[in-house]
């Protein structure tokens, strides 16, 4: 069951806003976002995944995905095949972050150059 959106001023309700705390400190990590934006085209073995997200450790990668596929957002497949092959995928449920994420990502590289400048300006 889900439940209807939150309006502007559900979100000082003391749910939902511990709600969205929760969710936004699952998800705003360094890797979270950036790993469901690389499995929006598709299915990707571990190891096309480590090579995508530029920077990640094996292990990062490896509680990332632990992680995602705890909340039902990831879902791991193991081949029984030698070598042995995982993939790991989005599920109905972590398709629904497609939209929301790729909006964040086109936003930051949007105003990316403003905020810098703003940075400096601030320093």
């Amino acid at each position: 069951m889900t439940r209807p959106a939150p309006s502007h001023a559900q979100l000082g309700d003391g749910e939902h806003c511990r709600v969205v705390r929760l969710t936004f400190d699952r998800l705003g990590d360094k890797w979270t976002l950036l790993v469901i934006a690389i499995l929006s085209a598709g299915p990707q073995r571990f190891t096309a995944l480590k090579t995508a997200v530029d920077g990640i450790s094996q292990r990062m990668l490896t509680l990332t995905l632990r992680k995602l596929e705890r909340d039902g957002l990831v879902r791991r497949t193991a081949y029984a095949e030698i070598p042995p092959r995982v993939e790991y995928e989005l599920t109905d449920l972590g398709r629904t972050m497609i939209g929301p994420v790729t909006a964040l990502a086109d936003w930051a590289v949007e105003h990316h150059d403003e905020i810098v400048s703003s940075q400096r300006r601030y320093d």
